[in-house]
Protein backbone atom coordinates (compact mmCIF):
# COMPACT_ATOMS: atom_id res chain seq x y z
CA UNK A 1 0.00 0.00 0.00
CA UNK A 2 1.37 3.09 -1.31
CA UNK A 3 0.83 6.50 0.89
CA UNK A 4 -0.22 9.05 -1.39
CA UNK A 5 2.40 11.91 -2.13
CA UNK A 6 0.19 14.89 -1.12
CA UNK A 7 0.07 14.46 2.48
CA UNK A 8 -4.00 13.86 2.61
CA UNK A 9 -3.03 10.24 4.66
CA UNK A 10 -4.74 8.00 2.23
CA UNK A 11 -3.64 5.60 -0.29
CA UNK A 12 -2.77 7.00 -3.65
CA UNK A 13 -5.40 4.64 -5.15
CA UNK A 14 -8.32 6.02 -3.07
CA UNK A 15 -6.74 9.69 -3.17
CA UNK A 16 -4.90 11.30 -6.02
CA UNK A 17 -5.08 8.31 -8.50
CA UNK A 18 -9.13 9.04 -8.52
CA UNK A 19 -8.10 12.27 -10.23
CA UNK A 20 -5.65 11.37 -12.19
CA UNK A 21 -7.79 8.44 -14.06
CA UNK A 22 -11.14 11.35 -13.96
CA UNK A 23 -10.58 14.76 -13.53
CA UNK A 24 -14.54 15.46 -12.59
CA UNK A 25 -13.30 13.48 -9.37
CA UNK A 26 -12.02 16.35 -8.17
CA UNK A 27 -14.46 18.20 -5.60
CA UNK A 28 -12.21 21.40 -4.31
CA UNK A 29 -9.22 23.43 -5.13
CA UNK A 30 -7.47 21.94 -2.59
CA UNK A 31 -8.05 18.55 -3.62
CA UNK A 32 -6.96 19.47 -7.46
CA UNK A 33 -3.63 21.44 -6.10
CA UNK A 34 -2.91 18.39 -3.88
CA UNK A 35 -3.36 16.28 -7.18
CA UNK A 36 -1.38 17.91 -8.87
CA UNK A 37 1.75 18.16 -6.63
CA UNK A 38 1.22 14.33 -6.64
CA UNK A 39 1.46 14.55 -10.68
CA UNK A 40 4.35 16.19 -10.51
CA UNK A 41 5.81 13.67 -7.83
CA UNK A 42 5.28 11.19 -10.82
CA UNK A 43 6.21 13.49 -13.40
CA UNK A 44 2.63 13.01 -14.67
CA UNK A 45 2.73 15.47 -17.65
CA UNK A 46 -0.68 14.22 -19.74
CA UNK A 47 -2.48 15.55 -16.07
CA UNK A 48 -0.40 18.50 -15.41
CA UNK A 49 -1.67 19.65 -18.71
CA UNK A 50 -5.11 18.13 -18.36
CA UNK A 51 -5.96 20.30 -14.97
CA UNK A 52 -4.50 23.45 -16.25
CA UNK A 53 -6.95 25.90 -17.60
CA UNK A 54 -7.00 25.91 -21.08
CA UNK A 55 -6.04 30.04 -21.31
CA UNK A 56 -2.37 29.34 -19.47
CA UNK A 57 -2.33 25.78 -20.64
CA UNK A 58 1.70 25.54 -21.06
CA UNK A 59 1.84 22.69 -23.41
CA UNK A 60 5.11 23.23 -25.15
CA UNK A 61 6.93 23.29 -21.60
CA UNK A 62 5.00 19.57 -21.23
CA UNK A 63 8.62 18.01 -21.25
CA UNK A 64 10.75 20.09 -19.87
CA UNK A 65 8.32 20.07 -16.90
CA UNK A 66 8.03 16.11 -16.75
CA UNK A 67 12.20 16.19 -17.43
CA UNK A 68 12.39 18.40 -14.31
CA UNK A 69 10.20 16.82 -12.04
CA UNK A 70 11.93 13.46 -12.73
CA UNK A 71 15.18 15.49 -11.77
CA UNK A 72 14.04 16.22 -8.24
CA UNK A 73 13.24 13.98 -4.56
CA UNK A 74 9.97 15.54 -3.94
CA UNK A 75 10.11 15.62 0.00
CA UNK A 76 6.44 16.84 1.38
CA UNK A 77 3.70 19.19 0.27
CA UNK A 78 2.34 21.17 3.09
CA UNK A 79 -0.72 23.05 2.78
CA UNK A 80 -0.88 26.90 4.07
CA UNK A 81 -3.91 28.73 3.54
CA UNK A 82 -7.33 27.95 1.12
CA UNK A 83 -10.10 30.71 0.24
CA UNK A 84 -13.03 29.83 -1.08
CA UNK A 85 -12.73 26.60 -3.75
CA UNK A 86 -15.08 24.24 -2.18
CA UNK A 87 -17.43 21.80 -4.29
CA UNK A 88 -20.04 25.30 -4.84
CA UNK A 89 -17.76 27.51 -5.38
CA UNK A 90 -16.13 28.70 -9.09
CA UNK A 91 -12.90 30.08 -7.81
CA UNK A 92 -10.37 29.60 -5.01
CA UNK A 93 -7.11 29.79 -3.85
CA UNK A 94 -4.54 27.27 -1.99
CA UNK A 95 -1.14 28.73 -0.59
CA UNK A 96 1.37 26.04 0.22
CA UNK A 97 4.67 24.66 0.09
CA UNK A 98 6.25 22.30 -2.18
CA UNK A 99 9.45 20.57 -0.63
CA UNK A 100 11.67 18.82 -2.86
CA UNK A 101 15.93 17.99 -2.59
CA UNK A 102 17.40 19.12 -5.49
CA UNK A 103 21.09 18.84 -5.78
CA UNK A 104 21.61 18.07 -2.27
CA UNK A 105 19.88 20.95 -1.17
CA UNK A 106 16.17 21.34 0.03
CA UNK A 107 14.50 23.60 -1.97
CA UNK A 108 11.08 24.96 -1.43
CA UNK A 109 8.07 26.57 -3.85
CA UNK A 110 6.29 28.80 -2.15
CA UNK A 111 2.83 29.64 -4.29
CA UNK A 112 -0.28 30.76 -3.47
CA UNK A 113 -2.23 28.76 -6.83
CA UNK A 114 -5.63 30.45 -8.25
CA UNK A 115 -7.80 27.67 -9.25
CA UNK A 116 -11.08 28.59 -11.26
CA UNK A 117 -13.96 26.05 -12.80
CA UNK A 118 -13.73 24.97 -16.86
CA UNK A 119 -16.30 23.19 -17.80
CA UNK A 120 -17.75 22.37 -14.62
CA UNK A 121 -14.11 21.00 -13.86
CA UNK A 122 -11.47 22.46 -10.89
CA UNK A 123 -8.34 23.77 -12.99
CA UNK A 124 -5.28 25.49 -11.88
CA UNK A 125 -5.34 29.10 -13.75
CA UNK A 126 -2.06 30.07 -12.28
CA UNK A 127 -0.34 32.54 -9.57
CA UNK A 128 -2.96 33.94 -7.80
CA UNK A 129 -2.77 38.52 -7.18
CA UNK A 130 -2.43 39.28 -3.26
Amino acid sequence: MINCPCGANKNYNTCCKLAHSKLSNVETAEQLMRSRYTAFTLANGDYLMKSHHSSTRPIKEKKAIEKWAKSVEWVRLEVLTTTKGKATDTEGTVTFNAYYFDQGAVEVIHEKSAFVKEEGNWMYLGLAED
